[in-house]
């Protein structure tokens, strides 16, 4: 059979556990030489009825599966629901939040929470390369809607109006490249410059609105700066580009996941940013593939995920 274009046919697909185990090969050990996780030893061998391998050095671990060393690690479910799972995640615009997931999967939505927040890990896109050209930097606040919330809810988180008691989030879009998002403490001055000069290359276009707190890039950047409240162009002057991914990223947080906890926000936002920069050029299986090959060498348990006094919000 042919890689899978739709849901169905991965389903379907991945449901053989011989076309996980040939995928999950090809993507870990693509020259076909299978190396233990834990020491790199190739002296291995592959136990069929088990369906795992054993590995001859002398350590503590001798035996490993396709999960281990990634973030399917420990995980009692099988490929084909992660394999489906990850599909899921990559490939809904909108996202999918963990009722969806329990529903379509046929596990709790505690399991499905956890999942989504382990898929979102290996969405996560490091990069020491710097954004060039021409650069829409913006920042937005994140928050629940007080309609949507409990009235217990609502006098906890919301006490003022405005930007109180949301997260600010900088956004930084390269056109016609990548988009880059961070959460951050605050709006001042001091804060924006080092996100800007961290991730924007000195002697770019740089494009703002018209915060105060951008004031002083003229001197490293061709700062340029649009006054929302006369007009939002003038000719390549804008930050559409920035205000396009805020609206695509908030019709997920509101619509599908209804309350995020500022705690995970920085997840929502890698999972929104990877299906932003890979929407264009990649059907559905080949951003697949791409999540799949990152799941290697990251892992994330449950404790690390809720923190040691957090407790997760069952809407997420």
């Amino acid at each position: 059979m042919e890689t899978p274009k739709t849901l169905l046919e991965a389903v379907r697909y991945f449901a053989n556990f011989d076309n996980c185990r040939r995928f999950m090969m090809d993507l870990r050990w693509p020259d076909g030489k299978v190396a233990c996780p834990h020491c790199d030893s190739e002296h291995v061998v592959y136990l069929e009825k088990a369906r795992v391998w054993k590995c001859y050095a002398k350590h503590q671990r001798p035996t490993f599966t396709l999960k281990t060393g990634t973030i399917f690690e420990d995980s009692p479910l099988g490929l084909d629901k992660w394999c489906a799972a990850v599909w899921l995640v990559v490939n809904c615009k909108n996202g999918i939040s963990s009722y969806e997931m329990a529903r379509d999967l046929g596990v709790t939505q505690k399991s499905a929470w956890f999942m989504n927040h382990r898929i979102r890990l290996a969405l996560h896109a490091g990069s020491f390369d710097k954004l060039s050209g021409h650069v829409e930097a913006d920042e937005t606040f994140i928050g629940g809607k007080a309609r949507n919330m409990h009235v217990a809810q609502r006098k906890r988180r919301i006490t003022g109006t405005g930007g109180k008691d949301k997260t600010a989030v900088l956004g930084m879009l390269e056109r016609g490249g990548k988009v880059r998002t961070t959460v951050i403490g605050n709006r001042k001055k001091k804060t924006l410059h080092a996100e800007v000069k961290k991730h924007v290359e000195a002697g770019s276009a740089l494009y703002t609105d018209a915060l105060l707190s951008y004031e002083g890039l003229e001197g490293k950047y061709a700062h340029q700066v649009i006054d929302h409240a006369v007009k939002y162009v003038d000719g390549q002057i804008h930050t559409n580009g920035m205000e396009n991914f805020w609206s695509l990223l908030k019709r997920g947080l509101n619509g599908t996941y209804v309350s995020v906890e500022p705690y995970h926000l920085f997840r929502y936002l890698d999972e929104q940013a990877f299906r932003y920069n890979n929407r264009n050029e990649m059907n559905d299986f080949d951003r697949f593939r791409l999540a799949m090959s990152q799941i290697v060498g990251r892992r994330l348990t449950f404790d690390e995920l809720i923190g040691k006094y957090h407790e997760p919000s069952s809407a997420n």
